[in-house]
């Protein structure tokens, strides 16, 4: 191929590709602050939004802290240093105090929220992850281990209750209306469904379309479970009341955290490819792709904020830029 017909080629496939990408992108959405996280290195996990004071709790996990983030002054005000690998984070109004699952080790730290200092904890058997908080039933729920919920009292922070699984549990919902728990496990494949009655798993649901299914949401008035899969990449749309597939939509790789706003009806699964994926739920069974917010690679773990109507993303430190949360409201 000649030089210069090469060179056309190129340009042709450029233009066709940034048409793509700009067909692609998410309307309804608008970047307005790029919030830096000074000092942060490795892998950023999980988010967690304090509506009393407006701070945004980052569980540092590659930095074994936690930051804390004003949206207000767009700072950091406080980082609670010497964690193990912070994972899952709660906070507790009534209390007013932060529950921080850490995975080295398997402790649950908890910080009162206006000193930062350490009241309490509980011990579980390794890799304490996703927490959950019922601020009905005053209950914390925490995945751990090769297989476990464990079920803590949000007044004494008293262990309770330890519900066996038959790997580790990922992302988890509370389904206050059904007052049933569904749990990822990626290990076997499968979703545990625990009845809330009884403290114990009464349904599994085998995935065949997709597997390594970690991130989920769920949309209790409708009975729809949506859950994010790895390989391949897929976004699954569940049927609470059978556990069958209705439907199925490709995503970008490496997904981590699911959102779904019930206001605008929309779910957004973020993705380390550096994108978040829109999706819009016209009723329980009928849903399109709704484009995509490009965010930064590895920029995997989010946070829907329902009370700012905003999206706030973790993009971890790379080579050519800092650790920091883009935070994108949504229309």
């Amino acid at each position: 191929m000649k030089p210069s017909t090469l060179f056309l080629t190129a340009i042709i496939f450029l233009s066709f590709s940034f048409g793509c990408n700009a067909q692609n992108q998410n309307s309804t959405t608008k970047l307005i602050t790029s919030i830096p996280l000074p000092g942060v290195t490795g892998r950023i996990d999980h988010l967690a939004f304090n509506n009393k004071q407006g701070v945004v709790y980052v569980a540092a996990l590659g930095n074994n802290t936690l930051e804390v983030v004003d949206l207000k002054t767009k700072k950091t005000i406080h980082s609670i240093k010497g964690l193990h690998e912070p994972q899952g984070i709660a906070f507790i109004p009534g209390s007013n105090s932060l529950f921080v699952a850490n995975g080295d080790n398997g402790e649950c730290d908890v910080f009162n929220a206006a000193t930062y200092q350490k009241i309490s904890s509980v011990s579980l058997a390794g890799d304490a992850d996703n927490v959950r908080y019922d601020s009905d039933g005053k209950k914390i729920y925490v995945g751990y281990g090769n297989g476990g919920i464990a079920i803590v009292d949000a007044n004494t922070f008293r262990l309770i209750k330890e519900i066996k699984l038959p790997g580790h549990p990922e992302s988890f919902q509370l389904d206050k209306i059904a007052k049933k728990i569904y749990v990822n496990v990626p290990d076997v494949r499968q979703i545990d469904v625990i009845d809330l009655g009884k403290n114990e798993v009464t349904d599994q649901w085998k995935l065949t379309q997709a597997a390594a299914n970690f991130p989920m949401s769920v949309d209790e008035i409708n009975h729809r479970l949506f859950v994010g899969c790895r390989h391949s990449p897929t976004l699954l749309v569940i049927d609470t009341q059978t556990g069958k597939t209705i439907a199925s939509f490709p995503i970008d790789g490496d997904t981590d955290d699911l959102f779904y706003n019930k206001a605008t009806k929309e779910i957004y699964v973020s993705c380390g490819d550096g994108f978040v994926d829109v999706f819009k739920q016209s009723n329980a069974n009928s849903y399109t792709s709704n484009g995509k917010i490009t965010t930064h690679p590895g920029a995997r773990t989010s946070l829907f904020v329902g009370d700012l109507n905003e999206l706030i993303v973790a993009s971890p430190s790379r080579l050519n830029r800092h650790a920091s949360l883009l935070v994108y409201t949504l229309k």
